[in-house]
C-alpha cells in the first residue's frame, strides 16, 4: 500500500523521521491549544484490521466474540484519556486502482494455497507469519464499532483521500494507520497503528516536513516524487527507465542505503535539481517521459490534492485528465469491454472541494471526492466520452443508498446502484477440494435477486436489467476481467415490491413484506412459517442453513449438526473460554465449511439492507451466531459421531433447541427436494470429486 520503498526507505535511512509520542499527552495539549475542543484521531480501518485481530486461532473462520471483546478494548483506551475516534472502511475500488487491487488479490490466492498445504501436511494451523485474516473481517468490523457507539464511515472512493480530507479539514490530532500515502498529503500528523502500545498509548509519528527536508525537497513536491516512485495509482514499472537514469546521474549514492534507498534519493535529487528548474514554465509532460501515461500521471498527482490545495507543478488544467458533468470515459484499456458507468444523482455530496478563481489551475476541483467525477483510462485518452447511463431512476432511493453507504450502514447496496459493480475479495477456500464450491457461486443466485430488487428487472427467470459486474475472487478467476452477472427475477406473489415501499413506507404489514422479500432473495418464500416460528437470533442462520443445504448437496447430517450445536454453544460463553478451547488438529474441510457460513452472514447483511431491514442487524453479526474454533470442535466431534447430548455439552434446554432447530432445517429442505442425511450414506457417490450442486444452483449459474 502506498508509495512504493518509501516505508523502507524512511526506516533505513531516514530514521528522524520518526518520533515517539504518547497520544494521552498529544490530547492534553490539544485541549490547552483549543479550549473547549475535543481532540479527534482519525482512523483508517482498513490499515487496522491486523492490528485488532488479537486472537490466537485465525484459520477456523474467526474468533468474533474474541475480536469484538478486542475493539471494546481499543476503543476504551483512546475514551479513557477524552480522545474521540472516527472510523475509516474503504466503500469501493476505484477504477484507477482496480489493476492493483486484482494484483494483491492473485496474490492473496497463492498465499491461501500456502495455508491449505500447511493445514493437510500438519493438520494445524500456520504460524503468525502466515496470517491471513478471517474472511468478512472488515464488514463486520463496521457493525461492531457502530455497536460499540463509534462514529464509522464508509467511503465514496478509496478511503485514504477521505481520512485525509477529513483529518486536514476537521483540524484533527491525526491520522492512525499503516499507509506511507499519509506521508505524501498535505495533513494532519501520521501516526503508525503497528507501533501502537494499547497499554501506554505510545505510538510513531512519522512526520512528511522532516522527510521532505531529508530529500531536499517541498511539501508540494511530495506528490510528485510518490508518483514517480510508483502508488497505487501509477504502477511502479511505468518509470523504472526513468528512475533508472536518475540513478546513474546521481553523484551522492549512499553506501548505507539499499539500491531502493538511492533510487529514491536520486529521483528526489533529479526533482530539486532539474525538474525545479523549469517549474512554471514547462508542462510536466515537457520534462518527464510521460508519453502515453500523461493522463494517469496527472491524475496520480492530482489525487493527492486535498480540498482547496493546489500543486505547483500544475500551469494548466490538463483538459485529457477528466471530463466532469454529464460524460464518462471508458474505464478500460480492451476496447471491447467498455461500460458507461452510472453515476450518483444526488446533487449533495459529504466532500466538496472549492472551485478556485483560476481557470488554469482549477484541477483540483476536478478531483473532487464526489462520484460525479470519472477519469478516463489513458490508454483510452482519444476516445470519445459517452453519455452516462442511469441505473437507478429515482434520485430519492438513490439519495437514501447513499446516505446509508456512507454511514456504514449497508454492504454493497449503493455499489450495485450507484455503479453497477462490486466486489469481493478473497477467502480461505481450498482450490484442490472439488467436492465444495466457492462462495462467490454459492450465493450468486441470491445476489442474482438482490440486483433484480435494485436495479428493477424483467419479467420471467431471466431478468432484463442490466447485468451487474462482479469482481468475485475463487478459483480459476484470473480476474482480467469481472463476471458480467444477470438479475434474476424473485418468485413473490403479487410481484417484487418496489423500494420505496421496502425503505420509506411506513404502512402497516410492511414488516411482513420486507420479510417476504429477504425469504425470497432466498428462494425460501416456502418455508417462512416455519422460519417465522424460531426465537432471535437463530431465524438468521436457519435461513442461511436451509439455503447452504438445499444449494450444496455435499453437506450432510453431520455438518447441520456441528453448525446448529456451536450457534447454541456460543450463547453464553466469554470470549476468555472461547479463548481457552483446545482444538485435537485443524480439519481442511472445516476451514472451508466455515468460510462459507461467514461469508453467507456477509450476504445476510447485504440482502436485510436491500429489504428494508426486516430483521436487526444484531441478528446475524458473527459474534452472536459463529465462533471458528468452536465450530471445530463440533465439527470434530459429530464426525465421531458424538450425540446431540454430548455436542451441546449437557444443556438440557440446548437439546430441546438443537431438535427444534435441525428439524426446522430438515423440514424446510424437505420441501425443496433436498433430504439431509448422514455422511456414511452417501460418501461412495460423491468419491468421484466433482462439483456435485444442487440442481437448483446449476441452473440458475447456466442461466446467470
Amino acid at each position: 500500500m502506498g508509495v512504493r520503498g518509501l516505508h523502507g526507505f524512511v526506516a533505513s535511512s531516514c530514521p528522524h523521521v520518526c518520533t515517539v509520542v504518547n497520544f494521552k499527552e498529544l490530547a492534553e495539549r490539544h485541549r490547552s491549544q483549543h479550549p473547549g475542543g475535543t481532540p479527534a484521531v482519525v482512523v483508517d480501518a482498513m490499515c487496522c484490521l491486523r492490528y485488532w485481530y488479537t486472537p490466537e486461532s485465525w484459520v477456523c473462520g474467526g474468533q468474533w466474540r474474541e475480536y469484538y471483546s478486542s475493539l471494546r478494548e481499543f476503543v476504551s483506551a483512546f475514551t479513557a484519556v477524552g480522545i474521540k475516534l472516527i472510523f475509516f472502511f474503504d466503500g469501493m475500488v476505484e477504477q484507477s486502482k482496480r489493476g492493483e487491487w486484482v494484483k494483491r488479490r492473485l496474490k492473496n490466492n497463492r498465499e491461501i494455497a500456502k495455508i491449505f498445504h500447511h493445514i493437510k501436511s500438519h493438520r494445524e494451523q500456520p504460524g503468525r507469519n502466515m496470517f491471513f485474516i478471517p474472511s468478512g473481517l472488515a464488514v463486520f468490523t463496521r457493525f461492531a464499532l457502530k455497536a460499540l457507539g463509534q462514529e464509522t464511515l464508509c467511503s465514496l472512493q478509496e478511503a485514504d483521500y477521505e481520512v485525509a480530507s477529513y483529518g486536514f479539514q476537521n483540524n484533527c490530532l491525526g491520522i492512525l494507520g499503516e499507509d506511507t500515502d499519509y506521508l505524501i498529503y498535505d495533513t494532519c500528523p501520521y501516526f503508525s497503528i503497528s507501533e501502537l502500545s494499547l497499554d501506554s498509548l505510545d505510538t510513531v509519528m512519522l512526520c512528511r516536513e522532516k522527510l521532505s527536508q531529508s530529500l531536499g525537497l517541498r511539501l508540494a513536491d511530495l506528490p510528485l516524487l510518490a508518483c514517480l516512485l510508483g502508488n497505487d495509482v501509477v504502477p511502479e514499472g511505468m518509470f523504472e527507465s526513468f528512475r533508472y537514469k536518475c540513478l546513474t546521474s546521481y553523484a551522492s549514492v549512499r553506501e548505507s542505503c539499499d539500491r531502493r534507498g538511492n533510487v529514491i534519493l536520486a529521483v528526489a535529487d533529479h526533482i530539486s535539481k532539474v525538474l525545479r528548474l523549469h517549474q512554471g514554465e514547462k508542462k510536466l509532460e515537457e520534462m518527464l517521459p510521460l508519453g502515453p501515461n500523461k493522463a494517469l500521471f496527472y491524475k496520480g498527482v492530482a489525487s493527492y490534492l486535498l480540498p482547496g490545495q493546489k500543486s505547483p507543478w500544475f500551469i494548466q488544467k490538463p483538459k485529457d485528465v477528466v471530463t466532469l458533468d454529464k460524460q464518462v470515459l471508458s474505464m478500460s484499456s480492451d476496447p471491447e469491454s467498455k461500460q458507461e458507468v452510472p453515476m450518483c444523482m444526488d446533487p449533495e455530496s459529504r466532500q466538496k472541494l472549492p472551485v478556485g478563481t483560476d481557470p488554469e489551475c482549477n484541477l483540483e476541483a476536478a478531483m473532487c471526492a464526489n462520484t460525479e467525477v470519472k477519469q478516463e483510462d489513458p490508454v483510452n485518452m482519444g476516445l470519445e466520452a459517452k453519455h452516462q447511463v442511469t441505473v437507478v431512476s429515482d434520485p430519492e432511493i438513490l439519495k437514501v443508498a447513499r446516505a446509508q453507504h456512507v454511514r456504514a450502514e449497508s454492504y454493497l447496496v449503493y455499489s450495485v446502484m450507484s455503479s453497477g459493480e462490486v466486489e469481493c475479495s478473497s477467502s480461505l477456500e481450498d482450490a484442490t477440494d472439488q467436492a465444495l464450491p466457492s462462495q462467490a457461486f454459492v450465493y450468486r443466485p441470491v445476489r442474482q435477486r438482490v440486483y433484480s430488487l435494485l436495479l428493477g428487472g424483467g419479467g420471467g427467470g431471466s431478468s432484463t436489467g442490466p447485468a451487474v459486474k462482479e469482481w468475485f475472487v475463487y478459483s480459476g478467476n484470473p480476474l482480467r476481467q469481472p463476471d458480467l452477472v444477470r438479475p434474476l427475477q424473485m418468485n413473490l406473489p403479487g410481484g417484487t415490491p418496489s423500494l420505496r415501499q421496502l425503505w420509506l413506507s411506513q404502512e402497516p404489514g410492511i414488516q411482513a413484506q420486507r420479510l417476504d422479500t429477504l425469504l425470497a432473495c432466498f428462494d425460501l418464500s416456502s418455508s417462512r412459517e416455519e422460519l417465522q416460528a424460531v426465537e432471535r437470533p437463530f431465524q438468521a442462520l436457519c435461513c442461511l442453513l436451509v439455503y447452504l443445504f438445499v444449494q450444496v448437496d455435499t453437506l450432510c447430517l453431520e455438518d447441520l449438526h456441528a453448525f446448529i450445536a456451536q450457534a447454541l454453544c456460543l450463547q453464553g460463553k466469554p470470549a476468555v473460554e472461547l479463548a481457552d478451547l483446545q482444538l485435537d488438529h485443524i480439519d481442511p474441510r472445516a476451514v472451508q465449511l466455515a468460510t462459507l457460513l461467514v461469508r453467507g452472514l456477509t450476504t445476510l447483511v447485504l440482502v436485510n439492507g436491500a429489504c428494508g431491514s426486516p430483521w436487526e442487524m444484531a441478528d446475524f453479526m458473527p459474534w452472536h451466531l459463529f465462533d471458528g474454533k468452536l465450530f471445530h470442535q463440533k465439527y470434530l466431534q459429530s464426525e465421531k459421531g458424538y450425540t446431540a447430548e454430548v455436542l451441546v455439552e449437557q444443556n438440557r434446554s440446548h437439546v430441546t433447541r438443537f431438535h427444534t432447530l435441525k428439524s426446522v432445517v430438515c423440514k424446510a429442505c424437505g420441501k425443496e427436494n433436498r433430504p439431509i442425511v448422514s455422511r456414511r450414506h452417501w460418501r461412495p457417490h460423491h468419491a468421484g470429486g466433482s462439483w456435485p450442486l444442487g440442481p437448483a444452483l446449476w441452473r440458475k449459474l447456466l442461466t446467470a
